[in-house]
């Protein structure tokens, strides 16, 4: 926001801008100066109120759709509203013991846990909620494998926290159960608490200094197993529910090509890859309005989103809302803080 900007306009403009955007966000409808003089409560004239919105339809903070109709909040307006007069709401307890027992209630999946997430934010914020998450960054505690079939093997992986992630890998390699009951053994043994990069490292250490048929089994099987299907940077885990919320809104249902842009944008994974990038930039919540939206600007969407972060303080993940212009941003903001610092409790 224009620091300038916000010393320019009288506090009689900064209310009547303030109305319109309220109102805006309200109804989704033009807001005319009859129907301000009407609900703003102080005694000034629609003449008046017309006067004041030419001015700041001047600075490019308002719009007139047509020629004959109210205005409606650019952009540009948009952000001042929120950087500078919106006043950010608190969650309700109900509302902060909801989030966290949602979050918790599927088991302690990994997966589950992000997935829930992300049900909760769509849930609670009418809108699309998302999670990205980079990659599977927790300390180990247990590490197994199972044969399932000639052809299969099942990984299960324990965190310290108590999250499980189980994966089916297909796996050309004969080994028997008591090779696999070894292997599982030989890492619990010698990696327990360590992240998988270490545990990366240290089987790979163990190889140069000895060539243990073990060792390399055990290199095979976790690269297979752990390593090479887990997400990272380039295919992040994606989390997404409540896309079809988007269409609740006039503005985007009435237009079917601006529809098709933004379910376009939504399955683009480079969008949610650039969602990642974005938020290791930042410090906590972040907002992106309209056409600023770096990521969806095409499509008129706004998106809320922010960092969770593990107990080293380190991102490991993005967790956020996108939804129309005209989202609730009094309520979407603290959601989306106070739900990303329970996810990052959850998975530290």
């Amino acid at each position: 926001m224009s620091k300038t900007l916000y010393l320019e306009l009288t506090d009689k403009s900064k209310k009547i801008f303030k109305s319109v955007i309220e109102m805006y966000l309200e109804s989704g409808e033009p807001i005319g100066s009859e129907t301000l003089s009407n609900n703003l409560g102080i005694n000034i004239s629609a003449s008046s109120i017309r006067s004041i919105m030419a001015n700041l339809q001047k600075k490019g903070l308002l719009y007139a759709p047509h020629i004959s109709s109210g205005r409606l909040p650019t952009d540009k307006g948009m952000r001042y509203f929120v950087d500078g007069l919106l006043e950010f709401g608190r969650l309700s307890k109900n509302e902060k013991e909801t989030i966290k027992n949602q979050c918790q209630s599927k088991g302690t999946s990994f997966e589950d846990v992000l997935d829930e997430a992300s049900k909760t934010l769509s849930g609670l914020s009418k809108c699309a909620g998302f999670v990205v998450a980079p990659k599977y960054q927790s300390k180990i505690k247990h590490i197994e494998f199972i044969r399932l079939s000639s052809n299969q093997i099942m990984s299960i992986v324990a965190n310290e926290k108590g999250l499980v992630e189980n994966r089916i890998l297909d796996s050309a390699n004969n080994y028997n159960e008591q090779t696999l009951r070894q292997v599982s053994n030989y890492l619990n043994s010698k990696f327990s608490g360590k992240t998988i990069e270490e545990i990366k490292k240290g089987i790979n250490d163990e190889i140069k200094s000895s060539k243990l048929e073990l060792n390399i089994i055990s290199k095979k099987l976790v690269q297979e197993g752990i390593i090479e299907p887990a997400p990272n940077s380039k295919s992040p885990y994606i989390f997404l529910h409540g896309q079809s919320s988007l269409l609740n809104d006039e503005n985007i249902s009435k237009n079917l090509d601006k529809m098709r842009h933004i379910f376009d944008d939504i399955e683009n994974k480079e969008n949610f890859l650039n969602i990642l990038d974005s938020t290791s930039k930042g410090k906590g919540v972040q907002i992106y309005i309209g056409a600023q939206n770096i990521l969806f600007n095409h499509s008129g969407l706004s998106m809320v989103m922010a960092p969770y972060i593990n107990n080293e303080q380190k991102i490991i993940g993005a967790i956020g809302v996108l939804g129309p212009m005209r989202i609730n941003y009094a309520k979407i903001v603290p959601l989306v803080d106070y739900t990303s610092k329970i996810i990052g409790r959850i998975l530290s």
